[in-house]
């Protein structure tokens, strides 16, 4: 072969192997599993639950992106723990949801759609929030599920699943101001949490970032 003939020989093998990662994410479902996985290592149970897909649909969804080495997996005792392959993945999903934001206009719309459901809720910048912490008298809530919450949270935020936040709330005094995050920009939970916190009587903002967003930003 010519120099000619090498280069684009080698060209095409490249191209061919980012094509892999791209062929890896051309499913929607496959992207869903990868968000919860950028929140904390779960077993295939778990995300079968979170997603509401099956055991066998999630299972075979992993053993592609395990194909692309998107992710990794340990093993504890009889149940099989995925996580992100490393943080490199975890700052290529960050750019994804970026572009996407960026270049579509029904990402936006969308997370605006959710937010005109809402009208009494407003964000707080990560800046306020850290500020506020700071100063006392100001609770930062995590609505993820604890398995999220113990893999990596918000220094100074409690963890208080959306299931358990009525009963908590209960627990909370009054004249207390609260913000809560969940899973990112377009998690609904977070705007849910603070719209039952308002309704208990609380003042209550909503934080755009997630810990991914927390961490990276």
């Amino acid at each position: 072969m010519d120099n000619k003939q090498i280069a684009d020989h080698y060209k095409e093998q490249l191209f061919l192997q980012y094509a892999r990662i791209g062929k890896c994410l051309s499913s929607e479902r496959r992207l869903e599993i990868l968000n919860l996985l950028s929140n904390g290592p779960k077993a295939v149970e778990a995300l079968a639950h979170q997603s509401g897909m099956s055991v066998a649909n999630v299972s075979r969804h992993l053993q592609i992106l395990l194909d692309a080495n998107l992710v990794r997996f340990t093993k504890k005792g009889t149940y099989v723990i995925y996580c992100l392959a490393n943080l490199q993945v975890a700052e290529f999903l960050q750019s994804l949801w970026k572009v996407s934001e960026n270049q579509l206009p029904d990402v936006p719309r969308i997370k605006q759609d959710i937010l005109n459901n809402y009208q009494t809720v407003q964000t707080i910048s990560k800046e306020e929030v850290l500020q506020r912490m700071n100063n006392g008298n100001f609770l930062v809530l995590d609505v993820r599920p604890k398995d999220e919450y113990e893999a990596d949270h918000v220094e100074g935020s409690i963890s208080v699943p959306m299931e358990e936040l009525d009963e908590y709330l209960e627990t909370v005094p009054e004249n207390t101001e609260m913000a809560t995050y969940c899973r990112g920009p377009y998690c609904v939970f977070t705007t849910q949490a603070v719209e039952k916190i308002q309704q208990k009587g609380f003042k209550a903002y909503r934080i755009d970032e997630g810990i991914v967003e927390w961490r990276l930003g």
